[in-house]
């Protein structure tokens, strides 16, 4: 009796200490928002109530503050997803910026925003989430920023964070928002000689948040990679990426694979919509569903609780994926 007893303190204990599967959705990084029939049910059965659709991206270009790649919406789009904007805004906006041109802009992005959401019929969003690869130059900048987006929409202004970010909080600063995405992703340049997966390496990541339970920030979701690609050199050691690339492409007649991830091109040709000289050198990076767990069982220790936020939506990313953690 006693040892039947133990056996179900012991399995009591299992349970109660067993971490729950993080709810996830995911993001849309498409120019037009359509959804083939695969992609409509992953997302169906994602447990967040979000999809986080980038609407346009800010740039300055010719000296003007200019919205680039501003979505458009296909006629049979349906989800019962809360669709939450993305806007992506490059760090060379903030460079050497006015405060009236923060106001113009802010504005600018706001007006774009609810136009966009209007015209697609969608619900009033709540929240719109600011991604910005800011520096310590132009920190002071994007913070104000933030905060005149947030007095103009009255919406939460979400902001997404990297890792260098978190690394260097006392540098980069903190911004003003409440919740924050770290993006566990581009962990290194792919357009450098190395051997590490560019797109996620567990060592590095490790590194860059060794201290993240001690970030000011204390709502914090995170951002997962499942997108491939493939990283093309040529013979004078130039670099190009070609999207969604996978192992499986380098299967074959053309190409004489050396590792399970590289391959060399056998002669001049066109591959996966790129015309490649025989010698070019082809290194697939995906990610593993080895790596993922490693990650977040790293940031289960580190993070309270989060959800997660796959990018991104797409048929070629999401075959054969497990996405509950």
């Amino acid at each position: 009796m006693k040892k039947i007893f133990s056996i179900l303190i012991l399995i009591l204990f299992f349970s109660c200490n067993k971490q729950e599967n993080h709810a996830y959705g995911f993001y849309y990084w498409k120019t037009k928002l359509s959804l083939k029939e695969s992609e409509k049910d992953v997302l169906k059965q994602s447990t967040l109530t979000n999809l986080y659709v980038r609407f346009f991206d800010a740039d300055k270009v010719d000296g003007k503050f200019q919205p680039v790649s501003v979505i458009s919406k296909s006629e049979n789009f349906r989800s019962s997803k809360h669709i939450v904007p993305v806007i992506f805004i490059t760090n060379r906006i903030f460079l050497y910026i006015k405060d009236s041109e923060i106001d113009f802009l802010a504005k600018s992005i706001y007006s774009l925003i609810d136009k966009r959401i209007k015209e697609f019929g969608f619900a009033d969003a709540s929240e719109i989430q600011i991604d910005c690869d800011w520096t310590a130059g132009t920190k002071n900048d994007y913070f104000k920023f933030l905060k005149k987006l947030k007095a103009l929409s009255h919406k939460e202004i979400t902001s997404t964070l990297r890792l260098h970010q978190v690394k260097d909080k006392v540098t980069m600063g903190i911004p003003p928002v409440k919740k924050v995405y770290l993006m566990c992703y581009s962990t290194s340049s792919p357009l450098e000689n190395s051997d590490k997966n560019s797109i996620l390496d567990i060592q590095i990541l490790k590194n860059y948040l060794s201290e993240v339970q001690n970030y000011p920030i204390k709502k914090i979701d995170v951002a997962l990679p499942i997108y491939s690609w493939g990283i093309v050199t040529n013979h004078f050691g130039k670099h190009k990426l070609i999207n969604a690339l996978s192992e499986k492409d380098l299967n074959n007649e053309d190409l004489e694979k050396i590792s399970e991830n590289e391959a060399v091109v056998r002669k001049d040709g066109f591959f996966f919509g790129y015309y490649l000289n025989k010698g070019f050198r082809i290194k697939v990076e995906q990610i593993p569903e080895q790596t993922l767990d490693e990650a977040v069982n790293f940031l289960d220790r580190k993070i309270p609780k989060f959800n997660i936020i796959y990018y991104q939506l797409d048929e070629r990313f999401i075959r054969n994926r497990n996405f509950n953690r």
